[in-house]
């Protein structure tokens, strides 16, 4: 295990709001760079980013804009660009070109940067679960859930059951101190999501009508690709996965048999296998080739 540095700062983003980033081990290399799920915060990457910081990687995650620890946008009229934005952001702020790892909403947001960007601010993508077409029922089901508690829970005993009926196939129930992240005290008591309710309104309106410029940004993106998949997941599909690997005929593509749509939490050993072993191929192909990744 490497003796590493462990810190949270504040990073103006695109426009002014602050986001928060963390960052272990600010000495190492390669420089993973994480982007969370709609709705989650950078905690969802603890386990493989402190795994992978163990192993000599520089591992940055960060709360999306209107998420965690990150600033809310007033008025809330949030757009997919402003997160895009962020995220270029972060990823130029790294000495070193980072590996970015995405789930759901960040690999999105990664294919967007990636494929209209030049110069790609990214070495390489790793697409957590998502493809630039999803399935329908499987957003829907995410949306609901989202959008199931809006006067929030009574203590965290209660938001602990409203989890554990969403994630049946996790075993552990969440203690109060994994839950104090995700939650907020009200002026009235309740327990409330950590992020912005506006969020539902602006990004999620729109994110069907982007699916065609995902597909033209998938298209044109050249660096390296690996599609990580749940067997299990309702999000992606075998038809949207042999799509993408159409799209992007130089992406590997591994499935999870028993992850869900929510991989890192699910399969999180597998999972980080899968990621340090994409990080030592990329490494030993630019040994060969003497290439330099900045």
């Amino acid at each position: 295990m490497v003796n590493y540095s462990h810190e949270i700062s504040r990073l103006p983003g695109a426009d002014g709001l602050a986001l928060s980033v963390e960052t272990r081990h600010a000495a190492g290399d390669p420089v993973l760079l994480f982007a969370h799920g709609f709705g989650q915060t950078r905690g969802a990457w603890a386990g493989s980013a402190q795994a992978l910081a163990d192993i000599g990687c520089r591992c940055v995650s960060f709360d999306c804009r209107g998420h965690g620890e990150s600033d809310r946008l007033p008025g809330g009229d949030y757009h997919m660009d402003q997160f895009a934005a962020d995220l270029a952001l972060v990823a130029r702020a790294q000495p070193r070109p980072p590996i970015l790892v995405g789930a759901s909403m960040g690999g999105l947001l990664g294919l967007v940067v990636a494929g209209e960007m030049r110069p790609s601010p990214f070495r390489a993508l790793v697409l957590v679960d998502i493809t630039p077409r999803w399935e329908t029922a499987g957003v829907e089901r995410i949306l609901a859930f989202m959008q199931a508690h809006p006067d929030g829970f009574a203590d965290y005993a209660h938001a602990a059951e409203a989890i554990a009926a969403y994630l049946p196939q996790r075993r552990e129930r969440k203690t109060e101190n994994q839950l104090r992240p995700l939650l907020r005290e009200g002026a009235d008591g309740r327990l409330r999501w950590h992020w912005d309710p506006a969020l539902l309104a602006g990004v999620v309106s729109e994110s069907e009508r982007y699916q065609p410029r995902l597909m033209a940004a998938a298209a044109k993106v050249d660096v390296p690709v690996l599609l990580l998949s749940g067997g299990r997941s309702d999000v992606v599909s075998r038809d949207t996965v042999n799509e993408f690997l159409q799209l992007v005929p130089h992406a590997r593509h591994v499935e999870l048999p028993a992850a869900t749509h929510m991989l890192a939490g699910d399969a999180n050993d597998a999972f980080t296998r899968e990621i340090a072993a994409f990080v030592g191929a990329l490494d030993r192909h630019d040994a060969r080739t003497g290439a330099v990744a900045d």
